[in-house]
């Protein structure tokens, strides 16, 4: 066929493709969203889907096409997208940015050229272009240099040139096409893909993929009334920043958030491949590579069951809300249709609205997914210790048999607004902390002190000694309550591993604190003491202890008297040590006094020789200077004695320390 009659048929069969409205729509946590297209479908004709160029990796990665009537899918095809650098680096010349004209049309050099200038007409081939500087006597100026058809060199400046053409027209239509891809880079953003079959007559079409889309939002009203348990609302955000319109769509919200990722699937990837060369001009045999024994089985469709928790409606809770009113006021509850059915899907959690979805494309909307009691009590919640007020809040405990998907809450009460606070996903069964504003009634205070270090037990090995200490911090919240009604105050205290609670038990504990709840009876003052050990190890290598520190830790009542008697040893082996260092360092210290003597009778005998009736003086100093050096020969043997019994002392000590165990 000719290769120029495909494009002809590709554009006459995407002008007769029918577009498939969207049907469905499910949004999810994790940034895509999943939509179902159906539609019927003339004699012969295809069916399209229109996609932002930013939509295609997901359509690629997850489209499915299913057709009923009797025929087959013959094949998807869709608008390729070549980077715009590969496509422009297929020309021999380049449109540079702000470039000047001689140095375009120098890459066109041998190219014929038709100009035009004060009304007279010329051609020629391009010999050069340059681009000449400005000077102070001239502007900057383009000249190029051109082959005339008389065989002259000619040079040109370009700025008296009112028109100009390259003659040949694959060298036009290439920069045509050049312009036309820059152009189109800009301004085309939709993709479509369409979708051919092998049967002629009407039959019907569905699709679905994933797109990339904003994540649906939540936000909820908790209403305080005059019954047993407030009512809470749900509401959901979404946002249709897609090209079409959804028109009473079937709409689903997923609570969850499955594993999604980017894949390149839509932009042409090319690898550099090296250059080889075989020794030999031979060609190389194929190579065939044997089939699989059996295809892979195909994944069994994921069974989802409504849950009995999700049908239920109404009901009152095992236990009774928590909470005061100063006299009975009209409730207030919104005017809202909720028409959701909620079941779970596996780890996820699916609100799927019962009756159909209108939301214009570029437009948003707030529907309302939940209304239903809830569990809940009133409380004060006390975690901030650099304020003295603690936050009014409310437990909420998940009765509805619903997942309810993280979001802010704006709490009503006596049908005034409390307060806001948010709240993360919550399970059905589980429950959460809110808190929503600031209790000026109640004011608590923090006093920490702190006990003397406490040796609780030591172990020693091979020279190394672990003391386990303990200090007792005792922390006490003083509160007081200034109305006149009784409350409940759940205090937040930190969770350390390295303490021990001594005197409390916690009524919860989460990943990083302790919470204990406390009742506070009306304009009372209440004290809660917690009681904490901090214990800790502490690692002393005993070779560099003193004898007197080791004969302190021996006085320890934790220590056995093996572990004792092994102490006691080490102290007197390093006390031995220490009397033989001081004896070393003491005969060390006599030598050198007794070699700044000698050092001053040798002055004094030098200086005496040369003064006549002097000898005898001479002969005394002398005898002195002989009896200094007997005296630092012995002290010098005493050392040398001191240093090799430190040496074995020392040798003694390491293997009493190497074996030192308890």
């Amino acid at each position: 066929m000719n290769q120029r009659i495909i494009p002809a048929v590709m554009a006459a069969s995407s002008l007769i493709a029918a577009e498939l409205p969207v049907k469905r729509v499910v949004l999810y946590k994790h940034g895509v969203g999943y939509f179902e297209r159906s539609g019927d479908l003339a004699n012969g004709e295809s069916a399209r889907l229109d996609f932002k160029s930013s939509e295609m990796n997901d359509v690629l990665k997850s489209l499915s096409v299913v057709e009923t009537g009797g025929g087959k899918i013959s094949g998807l095809r869709y608008d390729s997208s070549t980077p715009l650098e590969r496509r422009l680096g297929e020309y021999s010349f380049q449109v540079g940015s702000q470039s000047p004209l001689s140095l375009f049309l120098d890459q066109f050099k041998g190219a014929r050229i038709e100009m035009e200038s004060g009304g007279q007409k010329s051609a020629g081939s391009i010999v050069s272009g340059r681009s000449v500087a400005a000077t102070e006597q001239q502007p900057q100026r383009d000249l190029l240099v051109v082959l005339t058809d008389a065989n002259e060199l000619k040079t040109i400046d370009l700025a008296s040139v009112t028109a100009l053409k390259l003659a040949d027209p694959v060298l036009q239509r290439q920069l045509r096409e050049y312009l036309g891809a820059l152009a189109g880079a800009r301004t085309r953003e939709q993709r479509s893909v369409y979708i051919d079959s092998t049967d002629a007559k009407s039959r019907k079409v569905a699709a679905s993929y994933l797109i990339p889309t904003p994540i649906w939002k939540s936000s909820y009203r908790l209403i305080f009334r005059n019954t047993p348990q407030p009512l809470l609302e749900g509401w959901a955000i979404i946002d249709n920043t897609t090209n079409d319109d959804w028109t009473n769509i079937s709409l689903s919200l997923v609570s969850g958030k499955p594993i999604s990722f980017q894949s390149r699937l839509y932009d042409p990837r090319f690898i550099e491949r090296p250059f080889a060369e075989l020794p030999d001009e031979q060609a190389a045999a194929p190579v065939l590579y044997a089939g699989s024994l059996a295809p892979a089985a195909a994944p069994a469709p994921q069974q989802l069951a409504m849950s009995k928790s999700a049908r239920a409606t109404g009901g009152r809770p095992a236990a009774v809300a928590e909470f005061a009113t100063a006299e009975p006021l009209q409730d207030r509850v919104s005017n809202i249709a909720v028409q959701t059915e909620g079941r779970e899907l596996g780890e996820l959690f699916e609100y799927a609205f019962g009756q159909p979805v209108t939301v214009k494309r570029n437009q948003s909307a707030m529907l309302p997914f939940l209304q239903q009691t809830i569990d809940a009590r009133k409380l004060l919640i006390y975690s901030d210790r650099s304020s003295q007020n603690p936050r009014t809040a409310a437990e909420l405990s998940n009765n509805t048999g619903k997942t309810l998907d993280g979001g802010p809450i704006t709490v009503f009460d006596a049908n005034a607004y409390a307060g806001e606070a948010l709240v993360e996903t919550v399970k059905t069964g589980d429950k959460r902390l809110i808190s929503y504003g600031i209790d000026l009634g109640t004011r608590v205070t923090t006093n920490i002190e702190s006990g003397n270090q406490r040796y609780l037990e030591y172990k020693a090995t091979r020279g190394s000694l672990i003391a386990k200490t303990g200090i007792e911090e005792t922390t006490t919240y003083t509160i007081r309550n200034i109305d006149n009604r009784a409350k409940t105050l759940i205090i937040e205290h930190p969770l350390r591993p390295e303490y021990k609670l001594l005197n409390q038990k916690p009524a919860e504990v989460t990943a990083t604190m302790q919470r204990f709840s406390i009742a506070l009876k009306p304009a009372s003052a209440e004290t809660f003491v917690v009681k904490e050990d901090y214990l800790h190890n502490e690692y002393i290598s005993i070779n560099s202890m003193t004898p007197d520190a080791i004969s302190a830790i021996v006085l320890n009542r934790q220590l056995s008297a093996s572990a004792k008697q092994q102490l006691e040893r080490i102290a007197a082996q390093k006390r031995q040590i220490a009397e033989a260092d001081r004896t070393i360092r003491g005969a060390e210290q006599r030598i050198q006094s007794l070699s700044t003597d000698q050092d001053r009778l040798r002055q004094n005998i030098s200086s005496l020789n040369s003064i006549s009736g002097q000898q005898e003086v001479v002969q005394r100093y002398a005898r002195d200077l002989a009896a200094r050096e007997q005296q630092i020969v012995t002290l010098r043997d005493q050392a040398a004695e001191q240093r090799t019994k430190k040496s074995a002392l020392e040798s003694e000590l390491n293997a009493m320390l190497e074996k030192l165990e308890f």
